[in-house]
């Protein structure tokens, strides 16, 4: 077989490889460019694919099919997982170089056109306190970020729990999404809107494009039909749910999540047009009929932005307590990583910044060595793959602590019950913010583990500690400090008693506070409240 290269967006687990094929992930890949390591590798493959989870969402990935076209004699195509592919020839790249080459001088032109409608949304009043609300209709749900092959993770979760929830407290949803999205219910009404290439390789403007696209793909699914209110998961420099909303003359529910101003600069880089983007964000929070957010820190700066505080529900996060549950068998997978006879510390996450993994790590390290003969019977499990992995396995390999560790890579939002049932001991090591602004959010796997019945380690910060009792749901820990959570996880995979009556206990609130239907409702009964 001709030699083959397979680069796999993130997202996507790597696939075996067959014979005469490597197979790369889209970050070495990406370090192979900044590097100059493809300059080598010129014309070394006779073909060449870049695996996407859908072709509607690859966009224009100019310096991918470059670089792909550079070390390629054959062919060079974008394929998914549905088998579908996208052949890419010079005719695609002399398109795309084009394009690219034409678009600077239309940048001013977009922005311009994105302020006037900003401008003109602003000068429109308010919503009113009574606007009409008929449950017999069917929800509007609106997914619109740009990020695409996500199929396991928080957001997940969280857009699947409200939207299967919807039926149960109002009546089933339609889903418009930018992405599929896995676990929800296949009865509801789901539609995939692909976004605009246009701009696509400019930073940050197919948010702002994504805008028309939205709006006007979304009235073409809708035909005519009236929802019975918009919601509106928050994304970067979207208004689509406010334009609906106001159109269509129903509420808008806006679900908030957290600044993204404030998590590129704390998380990634400055957003270039900052000043359009906030007041973006400010529109939203003003102008919908109800804001959903998930902590009482995240409702405290939105209401300094100018959100009125009657149009504010906090609402934690939740979880769906018949998918994660006690009685799930987890011997498969402590068999897949040869985990039997050990008790297993669990951790599942994405490694973003404020997941604490790395503290995680440094707290197993220093488990071993104060507790070297507790340390051959346990193991750890970390489920997922994120930003923040590599510094994690470079802790555990300095500290001796790597070979006795597990790693999952990207699970499925499916798989993910029965990897946690593969977990003793379940840990929520999350830090603070950088800047020291209190940590605003609602980790949606501190509620999965609570529904599996596992025993509890979580740090003791803000809703973490509102949520969790510590010696009756879990064992509390100062947030940042590995000596403590070193100290508390010791204790606990220790004790089996104790691991069982947190556990217990902790699913018994999770099924009466914490589950997705829960969280619907409250958002329906504020927003009656809210709509008169």
């Amino acid at each position: 077989m001709a030699p083959l290269l397979t680069v796999v967006r993130p997202g996507l687990p790597l696939p075996a490889p067959e014979t005469g094929e490597t197979v790369v992930a889209f970050d070495e890949f990406t370090g192979w460019l900044s590097s100059g390591k493809i300059a080598a590798r010129f014309a070394r493959y006779d073909r060449s694919r870049m695996l996407v989870h859908r072709i509607e969402s690859a966009g224009r990935p100019l310096p991918l099919g470059l670089a792909l076209r550079w070390m390629t004699r054959g062919r060079v195509r974008i394929e998914d997982v549905q088998g579908r592919a996208r052949t890419i020839d010079a005719g695609t790249l002399l398109r795309w170089v084009g394009q690219i080459a034409i678009e600077p001088f239309g940048k001013a032109a977009l922005l311009h056109r994105i302020d006037r409608t900003v401008d003109a949304l602003e000068r429109e009043p308010l919503p009113a306190r009574s606007m009409a609300l008929d449950l017999r209709k069917p929800p509007l749900y609106l997914r619109s970020d740009l990020s695409f092959g996500v199929r396991a993770g928080g957001s997940v979760g969280h857009i699947a729990g409200v939207v299967n929830a919807l039926e149960h407290v109002a009546s089933r949803p339609i889903l418009v999404t930018t992405d599929d999205i896995p676990t929800v219910d296949p009865r509801v009404e789901q539609h995939v809107v692909a976004p605009s290439e246009a701009f696509w390789n400019f930073k940050e403007l197919p948010s702002f494009v994504l805008n028309g696209t939205l709006e006007a793909e979304t009235d073409r699914l809708l035909g005519g039909r009236t929802p019975a209110f918009v919601y509106q998961r928050y994304s970067l420099n979207n208004y689509t749910g406010l334009r609906l909303a106001r159109r269509l003359d129903v509420p808008l529910v806006v679900e908030y999540n957290g600044s993204e101003i404030w998590m590129s600069r704390h998380w990634g880089r400055p957003l270039a047009n900052e000043t359009l983007s906030d007041r973006i964000e400010r529109l939203n929070l003003r102008a919908a009929s109800l804001v959903v957010v998930v902590s009482r820190a995240m409702k405290d700066e939105i209401l300094l932005r100018g959100a009125d505080e009657r149009r504010v529900l906090v609402n934690p996060n939740g979880v769906d307590a018949d998918r994660y549950r006690p009685d799930i068998d987890g011997s498969p997978v402590r068999a897949r990583y040869h985990l039997d006879g050990s008790v297993v510390l669990g951790f599942i996450g994405t490694f973003g910044p404020w997941h604490g993994a790395e503290m995680l790590a440094h707290a197993y390290v220093r488990l071993r060595a104060l507790h070297p003969l507790q340390a051959r019977r346990v193991r750890l499990l970390m489920i997922g793959a994120g930003a923040r992995m590599a510094e994690v396995r470079r802790i555990l390999a300095e500290g001796a602590a790597l070979e006795a560790t597990s790693f999952t890579g990207l699970v499925a939002q499916e798989e993910g019950p029965a990897h946690l049932a593969a977990c003793d001991v379940l840990i929520s090591p999350h830090v603070p913010n950088p800047d020291g602004t209190p940590f605003f959010g609602s980790p949606t796997k501190l509620f999965e583990y609570m529904a599996m019945g596992r025993g509890i380690v979580a740090s003791n910060l803000d809703q973490i500690g509102e949520v969790l009792e510590h010696n009756r749901t879990a064992l509390l820990v100062p947030p940042g400090d590995a000596d403590a959570l070193a100290s508390a996880v010791a204790r606990l995979s220790e004790d089996h008693a104790l691991r069982e009556c947190l556990g217990a206990e902790a699913r018994r609130v999770a099924l009466e506070q914490h589950t997705w239907r829960a969280h619907t409702q409250r958002t329906i009964d504020c927003l009656k409240q809210v709509s008169g």
